[in-house]
């Protein structure tokens, strides 16, 4: 054994020192018949596949040896053998499968059967594994869903869709050359045919789809191969039919009349309906209006409704009498999407002949219906806008005072975020606004309101308001100051309350003010006076304690754009009559039950004091009570009552401090207060600790 092992390195030596040879032509010692193996033979085995051969036979005892993959090597080890190494009789010892393994790269060799000594160079050979048609073609999926237009016309480069299989077999093979064809369309209808390209798998359609007639196909695609015998398999095809405009929008009436007030703004003046048989909320059939006649001096505006589809027609610019007391209006419509028609199982996309319909307006002299100020309102959403809140007042006045009766309504609310209030147009919020609504375009959601008047006829003035769910604070009007000191006096002066546009750095511009009345303390309160464009009185209805109050205010401009701002009125003692002071008394904060307790304890400390002082403090405690009781009576009632006058006590007016009570029994001295005696003093503690200034 060490022997052959010394022979078998010697030779390996001699191999690779061989190989750094220079090339030169070698006569062919190796001759190999053809070696045949084919997949999925059948035995038995082991099954003879060839022989190889070697001129050195001719003078030497050689033996013949075999190696590498299907051999000793994966894949597939112990596949081949020599079984006669003596005559190079290759074997093979089980079946094999091509598409695992398509061919095996051996080495054979010649050694002498005694020395083991190489004879020859080695020979590589590549055994290939002859395919057999044992794989059917394969789709990508076993069923697909597919979407296509009802307008899809048939065409060289529309194809519906497009099939894939895939053979396992040798590529290039008849084993592996796949063909496509539809065994099945359902429902079968005349004209349209589904067919494949039996190389490319590309689906065609031919003739019209009608959405009405079908809405959907099933096919079946089959995809065989040429091998022998052949194989074949299946796969499901689902087409979807998008509904496409193959219907023309077509108004219920070609004529419509409306009736209008000259000089006014009519939003929504006119509904006009169309009707259309293509499916609903999509492209074909939603409509486009336009005024092709009438509109020169762009008078009239026309959007679609995209609940209803119908053309809502408005007067954007009020209409003269005296030019002409009749309009008359053209409108066409047409879809979204394109109109397309079938001729002779064609897809043809054409222009249509526009559906028009006739308005005839009417104007006539205005009879004072009631008009919203502004017209359009602009409104920005607050975080206060929650079901149940107060979202705005919105009146309707008369251009001329005329004693008809106002009820509102909503007109124009497809999401029913509002309610109103018919009597005072107080409009409330219903529900939470949704930025997602179909409703809002462009965060902009549309609400219109009718005041109607109880006048025969009754007249109606509309009002629109448009909400913004986006931030447009930049362009909202402000206060321009929104915290305000005012000295307490006994004659109200009107407070000024000014406004400027969020644009500008001036204060000139045209507002409009309206108390927001969320309380009746508001309306008890506070009311507006004159407007003066850029500002507006504010004016106290009763006397009022010193301390700070929120006034509300909804301010809106020219424009439209309203916005609510709280105004800070504070109400200060001055003691030189312009500057407020900080007084100890109006940080105290007391109210009429602490005020009579303080008195009630002051009182009972005093009838202790048997002196002429602590009896002339007991009458003036007295008259304390009563108006107290008086002043809380009046405060309850103050909006219904008118203030009392009393003969003994001249006019009733607000007291700067209790030195001022009047005492009609008896004067005091003037040092009355400081003559008290030092039981007072114990009193003036239990005061300052009881009720210290609030901080």
């Amino acid at each position: 054994s060490r022997a052959l092992l010394c022979a078998w390195a010697v030779r390996l030596i001699s191999y690779l020192s061989g190989g750094l040879r220079p090339l030169r032509r070698m006569k062919r010692t190796w001759v190999i018949t053809t070696i045949v193996v084919q997949e999925e033979e059948k035995g038995p085995f082991p099954k003879y596949a060839g022989q190889l051969f070697n001129n050195k036979s001719f003078n030497e005892s050689i033996r013949y040896l075999i190696s590498g993959p299907g051999v000793d090597e994966n894949p597939e080890i112990g596949l081949f053998s020599i079984e006669d190494d003596a005559n190079g009789h290759v074997y093979v010892h089980r079946t094999i499968d091509r598409e695992k393994t398509p061919s095996f790269q051996v080495r054979f060799d010649i050694v002498h059967r005694e020395s083991a000594q190489f004879l020859d160079r080695p020979l590589f050979f590549k055994i290939k594994v002859r395919d057999i048609n044992d794989n059917a073609p394969e789709f990508s999926k076993k069923e697909y869903n597919i979407t296509i237009r009802e307008s899809h016309g048939k065409g060289r480069y529309k194809p519906v869709f497009q099939v894939t299989a895939f053979d396992k077999d040798e590529d290039g093979t008849e084993n592996s050359r796949v063909s496509y064809s539809l065994t099945m369309q359902m429902p079968i209808l005349d004209g349209i045919i589904f067919n494949i390209d039996p190389t490319t798998g590309l689906i065609h359609l031919s003739g019209c789809l009608h959405y009405e007639t079908a809405s959907s196909f099933k096919l079946l695609a089959e995809a065989s191969d040429h091998g022998a015998p052949r194989q074949s398999s299946t796969a499901t095809v689902n087409v979807a039919i998008e509904d496409a405009n193959n219907h023309l929008p077509v108004f219920v009436s070609e004529h419509y009349q409306v009736e209008v007030s000259a000089g006014q703004e009519h939003p929504a003046a006119l509904q006009l309906q169309v009707e259309d048989k293509d499916s609903p909320n999509t492209p074909a059939w939603r409509a486009k209006y336009k005024i092709a006649e009438g509109n020169e001096k762009e008078h009239f505006d026309i959007v679609t409704d995209p609940e209803t589809n119908n053309g809502i027609l408005s007067i954007i610019k009020p209409l003269s009498y005296k030019e002409n007391s009749e309009k008359r209006l053209v409108i066409s419509v047409e879809n979204e999407e394109p109109f397309f028609s079938c001729k002779n199982g064609e897809v043809m996309i054409s222009s249509p002949e526009i559906m028009n319909a006739t308005v005839k307006i009417k104007v006539v002299q205005s009879q004072h219906a009631p008009q919203f100020h502004p017209p359009i309102l602009i409104v920005q959403k607050e975080d206060s806008m929650k079901p149940g809140a107060v979202f705005r007042r919105y009146l309707a006045t008369y251009p001329a005072q005329l004693p008809w009766k106002i009820k509102y309504e909503l007109a124009h609310d497809p999401a029913g975020w509002l309610s109103v209030d018919e009597n005072s147009g107080v409009l409330t919020v219903a529900s939470d606004f949704d930025q997602e609504s179909p409703y809002v375009n462009n965060s902009q959601y549309t609400i219109i309101i009718h005041a109607v008047d109880d006048g025969i006829p009754p007249q109606t003035g509309t009002g629109t308001i448009l909400l913004y769910l986006s931030d447009i604070h930049e362009r909202m009007p402000v206060l321009a100051t929104p915290s305000l000191h005012v000295c307490d006096q006994k004659e109200r002066t009107p407070l000024i309350i000014k406004a400027k546009s969020a644009q500008a750095q001036d204060l000139n511009g045209q507002f409009k003010f309206q108390l927001a009345e969320d309380s009746e303390d508001v309306k008890r309160n506070w009311k507006l006076g004159r407007n003066f464009g850029e500002s507006v009185e504010l004016l106290m209805l009763r006397s009022l304690p010193q301390g700070s109050y929120l006034v509300p205010f909804v301010i809106w401009d020219e424009q439209g754009f309203s916005t609510r701002q709280n105004q800070h009125v504070r109400l200060c003692a001055c003691l030189d009559g312009h500057t407020c002071e900080d007084s100890p008394l109006s940080q105290v904060g007391l109210g009429g039950s602490a005020i009579a307790a303080m008195l009630t304890a002051l009182l009972l400390l005093l009838v202790s004091l048997l002196s002429k002082q602590a009896s002339m403090v007991i009458f003036i405690l007295s008259s304390l009570l009563q108006k107290l009781y008086d002043q809380r009576e009046l405060e309850d009632d103050g909006h219904s009552y008118e203030p009392c006058r009393y003969a003994e006590e001249g006019e009733l007016e607000r007291s700067s401090s209790l030195q001022s009570l009047s005492n009609v029994s008896e004067e005091l001295p003037l040092d009355f207060l400081q003559t008290l005696g030092p039981k007072f003093s114990n009193l003036e503690e239990i005061c300052k600790k009881q009720f210290r200034p609030l901080n």
